[in-house]
Parts: C-alpha cells; structure tokens; sequence
C-alpha cells in the first residue's frame, strides 16, 4: 500500500510576513520597542512554528506523503490526497477550503492565545493523536453546506464556506441594489448587505444581527448592514432564510460595487445592472473533528 498523500497548508504569520521575508525597517522598528500594534507577534510566531513542528513530525511518524504549501492562497488540487491538513487558524483553512472538494480536511490552531480556530479541532497538545486517528478514518465529520455564487449566470464560487459581503468599493458610500427572493422584491440603500451559510452565521451576520444557525443546517441567511432609514422607508427584506433548492438574487445599482467570498481572499468587481445569485451549493466540505453543537452560545 502506498503512503497516504496529505496537503499540508501553513499560515504566514504577521512576523514571519514582514520581518523574516521583507525585513521592514518600521517592523522591525515597532517589534523591537514592543509596540501594542506588535505586542503579540513574536510569542504567537514562536507558537506557530512550534505547533507546526509537531504536525511535521507527527505526518512524517505516520507515513505520510506531504506537499506543504506556505501561503493560505495557493491554488492546489487535494482530488488525490487523503487528507488536506491547515496550520492556523480559520482564516488558513477558509482559504484553503476553495480548492477541497469531496476529501477530508482537518484544521490545528497554531496560537489558540492569538488565532480564532471555530473550525480547528486540533492544537499543538493533540496533534498527533488527531492526525493519527484523521488517516486512519476513524474521526468522526461533519459536511458543512457551501454556498454557491453565480455572476450574470457564470458561476463565480461553489465553495464558499462561510459568507459574502456585497458594498460599494468605498466603504463610507451608500451601497445601492434590489434583492428578490420568494417572489418578493426590493430596492435597497443600506451599507450593504452578507449573505452566507450555517457555518458563517456565528460571526459576521451575527454581528450584524442575524440569528445562529444549527451547524448541521443547509439554509442560507440573508442580512443588510445599516439599513438607509430614510423619512418613510420601511424595509422587509432585511432578514432573510433561503431554503435548498431556492436562490437570493440581488442586481447592482452601482457602478462601482464589491463582492468578497469569505473575508478578503477573493473579491470580485460589481458593476450596474450586474445580477447575482446566491444559493446552497451541492458540493459540501468535509471537516474532520466537528460536531454540530459546536459553536452554540457563540
């Protein structure tokens, strides 16, 4: 029997960004005097690169083929691998997740003390129990729906894991555009609006008012952002729940609007009359480690 094949992908630290690969003088400068906008650089590196010592090592015990990718946005194909490993935090594995089909993919949080790991279940302390009990199939997984996102009927992303957030490019500017769902339609000013899944709804819609969904659900939430309250507005779109097999469709009225799939990594250019469709994905993500009571409370 062949040695499994894992995809290794590893954070780039803040320090490891601007101090090791660019050496920046202003870094170094701030870094040296132990500036609060610093402050935990050093100690959070030194804890990354000790936890990914420890997943390096534990691969290498367990017989496994690496290919480690150093930048969370590589593009990499995981159609042949057995399992696709992230060292970080969710940001590492949310970037990582748009090029992970049907194969399992497990996340270890490199500095719990810095880093937000809702979709790691692993640290340093059990990394190796985890990985070990990850190939030999025996961790139990939780399939979180995705979103799919079309652009004039193109389709943009089948994979966005947690959500997408619709502006205009200037942040201050008002955000213009028309929502429709369930034969209802609306115009809209608002500083714009996120729409995303089970997975996304503790964070950002959260925060924006939005209500937690069961982890296990396959229903997209629909929330505006500030809505424009103008002498007479009255809006009833502003919370939506979309069932499988139905869609949001928002058109732009702006010619200068952005939409951004799971926080900055991709961002793509809106123009006016641009229609976009957002719906559940038939291609859900396999992550090892879950259950669908995490995150409750949250």
């Amino acid at each position: 029997m062949s040695p499994p094949r894992v995809v290794l992908v590893v954070k780039k630290t803040p320090y490891s960004r601007y101090v090791e690969d660019e050496n920046d003088p202003e870094v170094r400068r701030l870094v040296k005097k132990k500036d609060p906008s610093v402050a935990m650089w050093v100690s959070s590196h030194r804890e990354h690169v000790v936890t990914l010592a420890v997943v390096e090592r534990a691969l290498k015990d367990l017989g496994a083929r690496v290919w480690k990718l150093h930048a969370p946005r590589a593009v990499f194909d995981a159609s042949d691998a057995a399992l696709v490993v992230t060292v970080g935090g969710d940001g590492t594995l949310l970037a990582a997740s748009h090029h992970v089909g049907s194969t399992p993919i497990i996340g270890v949080n490199s500095s719990p003390h810095s880093s937000v790991g809702f979709f790691c279940a692993s640290r340093r302390g059990n990394a190796e129990a985890m990985l070990a009990r990850a190939l030999s199939g025996r961790m139990k997984a939780i399939r979180l729906s995705r979103m799919m996102v079309t652009q004039n009927g193109r389709v943009i992303s089948r994979r966005v894991l947690n959500e997408a957030l619709f502006s205009h490019e200037t942040p201050a500017a008002a955000s213009r555009y028309v929502v429709a769902h369930a034969g209802h339609r609306e115009e809209q000013v608002s500083s714009g609006f996120w729409v995303g899944t089970a997975a996304g709804s503790t964070g950002a819609l959260h925060s924006a008012g939005g209500d937690i969904l069961p982890l296990g659900s396959r229903r997209l939430e629909f929330v505006v952002r500030e809505p424009f309250a103008g002498a007479g507005w009255v809006y009833r779109m502003t919370k939506l729940l979309c069932t499988p097999g139905k869609s949001i469709a928002v058109t732009s009225k702006m010619r200068d609007a952005c939409l951004f799939l799971d926080g900055p990594f991709q961002r793509m250019t809106v123009r006016l009359g641009d229609k976009l469709e957002f719906s559940i994905s038939d291609d859900p993500l396999k992550v090892l480690g879950l259950s669908v009571d995490r995150g409750r409370g949250r």
